[in-house]
C-alpha cells in the first residue's frame, strides 16, 4: 500500500511463510527476527495469538515462552481457510454453486473422484 501499511492478512500469510519453512516450532522473538527484525515485539505476539485462536498454528509451552509451529502443511492451510469463508456464510449453497461454476474439466473430474471415494 501506499501508505506502508500492509494489505489485510498479508502479516499472518508472512508469519505462516516462516513458520513453514522453519521446520521445527519457532519463538516469538525468532519470527519476529526471522521477519526483519522491525516489527515490534507485540505485534508479532499479538498476531501469532490470533493464529493460534483461528485454529492456524499449535503452541508448546518453552520456560515462559511460547513456541509455535502451523497445525498443517499449504495445501492442509488452504483448505481450512475455504473452510472458514463457506462457514462465515448464510449463503452457502450460491457460494458452493459459483466455485463449481468456475472448475476446470480437470477440477471437476477431481473432485467427483474425491467425493465418490469418501
Amino acid at each position: 500500500m501506499a501508505d506502508g501499511r500492509r494489505e489485510p492478512g498479508a502479516l499472518e500469510s508472512e508469519i505462516m511463510t516462516v513458520l513453514q519453512h522453519a521446520g521445527e516450532a519457532l519463538s516469538t522473538a525468532e519470527v519476529r527476527q526471522r521477519l526483519g527484525g522491525e516489527l515490534a515485539y507485540t505485534t508479532v505476539v499479538t498476531i501469532l495469538s490470533r493464529m493460534h485462536d483461528k485454529g492456524l498454528l499449535v503452541r508448546t509451552k518453552a520456560g515462559r515462552a511460547f513456541r509455535y509451529a502451523p497445525v498443517s502443511d499449504e495445501p492442509g492451510l488452504a483448505a481450512h481457510r475455504m473452510h472458514q469463508v463457506m462457514n462465515g456464510r448464510p449463503d452457502r449453497d450460491t457460494v458452493l454453486a459459483r466455485f463449481v461454476e468456475t472448475l476446470s474439466d480437470e477440477d471437476e473430474r477431481r473432485v467427483r473422484e474425491l467425493l465418490e471415494g469418501r
